[in-house]
């Protein structure tokens, strides 16, 4: 059964529409996901005191999330409404403001006789 001439050019132009169409959202998404990263080194560049690991970790556990701060973050150190440096500490009280509950990786050491042992060792040891 043959297809029909008009009905095979129709099918090519909608072909090369949705094609274009695809092609277009691939580079929308690409400069996304540039925007995000340079917003990330940037607001990076004004952590200190372990900020850059409760960034690591708020990117790992709410990615959407943490990209939309990041880039509110970024927008208020540019228009000057953010003064200097973003503690570990204070990021993170940010983020529990936002309601994000990122759980940071913690240990308890204990200074004895000159060494170091953590919390866990030491209630093992007097078992």
């Amino acid at each position: 059964m043959e297809e029909d001439p008009d009905i095979a050019i129709i099918k090519a132009r909608k072909m090369k529409q949705l094609r274009e169409q695809a092609a277009s959202k691939g580079k929308v998404n690409n400069t996304n996901e540039k925007n995000a990263e340079s917003n990330s080194n940037i607001l990076r560049s004004y952590l200190y005191d372990r900020g850059d690991e409760v960034l690591k970790l708020a990117f790992d556990q709410f990615p959407q999330q943490t990209e939309l701060l990041v880039n509110r973050i970024v927008d208020l150190f540019k228009m000057g409404e953010i003064n200097g440096r973003i503690s570990g500490g204070e990021l993170l009280s940010i983020f529990r403001y936002a309601g994000l509950r990122i759980r940071l990786n913690t240990n308890i050491n204990i200074h004895e006789h000159g060494k170091s042992i953590s919390l866990a060792d030491k209630l093992k040891q007097n078992e």
